[in-house]
């Protein structure tokens, strides 16, 4: 999302209250309500405490003027007593909401990563790209937005106890200084809007740019072998630089706006400390009220102003926390969009074998049909090789037979899940013990480690045990691993998994051809059923690789059209 549109709508905002909601309803609801509970009984303490500290001040200070030493000892201890219970009061307020604040953060981030991984929303959003950083937004937003919330309710509710606890005191000390506080607070609010209305935007956009900056550190981090064989430095080098120039020059003009602001709201707090004095004061000359009256209207002043004013001392927060909701709000609208695509008329059904009837295979981008009414069946037994011109129509059906393209028309048969294998042509080996790695979850207890060991020395992988210390150890394997290791470690969790059918995306990408003929072999010995997605442009003898692992070939022409033939037809 652009952070110059209009970030905050109603959808935002009924997303906002239905988390708030959600969390309140929540199998930790209970423990969070006995939480909020204690922090509204620990709110009401404050304020009594502060109406007490005002009036504590009074006398004293009346005191001091009376010169009565008696008074002044005692209402010195007496306020030094109401200081210890306001800190004692403050600090356990402050503990329960960092924990409540922590409850809700927990809970939340585990609702959003459940949602993220389900259904494949995590996919459909990267391939679509509507959405940037969503890691950001779930590990970074989801904290401010738990803890901004909860303090600007209790802000408010504290706002809220203040103007009853002290309006009355305000009141009997003087009117026209009670009218003064709620004119001097809505003006104040009304200019800090005005002033500070662009930062709401402004850093909704700091957000995506300094993500932007740390991901690409990272990738400089996790490519670090890569970049320094390939001397990309530079390169990336100018690309970073780029973006920490995009983030300080909008963090620039973050800064502006804030010193426009500052130099309103820096007044406007200094102006509180004499306001009272100066409505007070005579009547204290014309000896209307005691000295002591005028240090308690500065405390009353300065909390109703504090109530009234929450926009102009915490704008600046208020603008951030905007932001963070319209970045949580468009993630989560993101995320439902992707959990509950249009509805793809590709249906799919479970079979003994694998089939395509009249598939339509076409690009999301523009709509260009990448196959046309593709035909064919393939049983158990017929190893399939599948060539042509166009990757981007390989890629399709890889994609359409796994069930992660959606679009198109026809139908595709295919074994349950468990029967059924697609092993990508970049090997995705996760962080974890090589136990983990290999075997599918689930089924570890049912695949004895003997069984794990013969598979990794048929793909000559036991130097890789010795060299990590044995089976549960973890590892991050990118970093640890060769390609050709890494390979071969996919194709042993394939192995170990031993489904009927069995789909390969260009396995020969980082291995020589009789290496990938040995896999192929080990899988037809082992009654694996496999399609092999491949780089070749055409499968004629002489030409290309031998056909020798194969019974049938599928070739896709450019233009979406396709020919089925069986390699002994050809013999």
């Amino acid at each position: 999302m652009d952070g110059r549109q209009v970030l905050i709508n109603r959808q935002t905002w009924d997303q906002f209250i239905r988390s708030v909601k959600s969390f309140a309803g929540s199998e930790v609801g209970g423990r969070a309500k006995r939480l909020f509970t204690g922090l509204i009984l620990l709110l009401f303490a404050v304020n009594g405490l502060n109406v007490v500290s005002s009036y504590v001040g009074r006398d004293f200070m009346t005191a001091i003027e009376h010169r009565n030493v008696s008074a002044f000892t005692g209402q010195a201890l007496l306020w030094i007593g109401v200081f210890v219970a306001a800190s004692a009061v403050a600090a356990i307020f402050r503990f329960t909401e960092e924990r409540l604040g922590l409850l809700w953060r927990e809970w939340l981030t585990r609702l959003a990563v459940v949602h993220y991984l389900e259904r494949r929303a995590y996919f459909r959003l990267d391939e679509t790209g509507k959405i940037t950083n969503p890691d950001q937004r779930i590990a970074e937003d989801i904290r401010v937005f738990t803890a901004t919330t909860l303090s600007f309710v209790l802000m408010l509710l504290n706002a809220t106890f203040t103007v009853l606890a002290f309006s009355g005191v305000m009141w009997s000390i003087s009117p026209i200084l009670f009218a003064v506080t709620i004119a001097y607070a809505a003006g104040g609010s009304y200019l800090t809007i005005v002033l500070g209305r662009t930062l709401v935007e402004l850093n909704y956009a700091q957000l995506d740019k300094e993500a932007n900056f740390r991901a690409d550190l990272i990738h400089v981090r996790e490519n670090a072998a890569s970049v320094a064989l390939l001397h990309r430095e530079r390169r990336l080098g100018a690309r970073l630089l780029r973006h920490l120039d995009d983030l300080t020059g909008n963090f620039r003009r973050i800064i502006t706006v804030n010193r426009n602001l500052n130099f309103f709201t820096t007044g406007y707090n200094y102006l509180i400390q004499i306001i009272p004095a100066l409505v007070v004061a005579p009547f204290f000359i014309q000896g209307r009220v005691e000295f002591g009256v005028i240090t308690q209207s500065a405390i009353a002043f300065a909390h109703l102003v504090g109530a009234f004013s929450l926009i102009v001392t915490q704008f600046q927060s208020i603008s951030s926390f905007a932001a963070v909701i319209a970045r949580l709000g468009s993630l989560a609208e993101a995320i439902s969009g992707a959990q509950a695509p249009e509805r793809s008329a590709i249906e799919t059904s479970e079979g003994e074998h694998v089939a395509y009837v009249g598939l339509n295979v076409l690009s999301p981008s523009d709509g260009r049909p990448l196959i046309k009414d593709l035909t064919v069946s393939i049983s158990p037994g017929i190893r399939v090789l599948v060539i042509g011109p166009s990757e981007e129509a390989k890629v399709a059906l890889f994609r359409a037979t796994a069930g992660i393209w959606d679009s198109g028309t026809g139908r595709i048969v295919r074994p349950e899940s468990n029967q059924i294998y697609f092993l990508p042509e970049r090997p995705y080996l996760p962080p974890g013990t090589l136990r983990e790695l290999l075997v599918r979850s689930g089924t570890e207890e049912s695949i004895a480690e003997n069984r794990i060991l013969a598979v990794l020395r048929a793909l000559d992988l036991e130097p890789i045990l010795a060299r990590i210390g044995g089976l549960d150890v973890e590892r991050d394997w990118d970093h640890m691993l060769s390609l050709r290791e890494q390979q071969r470690l996919a194709f042993a969790r394939l192995m170990l998994a031993a489904p009927r059918f069995a789909f390969l995306d260009r396995i020969s990408t980082s291995m020589r051809a009789d290496e990938a003929g040995q896999l192929l072999r080990m899988l037809s010995k082992s009654e694996i059923t496999y399609v092999t997605f491949s780089r070749w442009t055409t499968g004629r003898r002489g030409t290309d690789e031998k056909l020798e692992n194969y019974d049938a070939v599928l070739e896709l022409a450019g233009d979406g059209g396709w020919k089925w033939r069986l390699i002994q037809d050809e013999e």
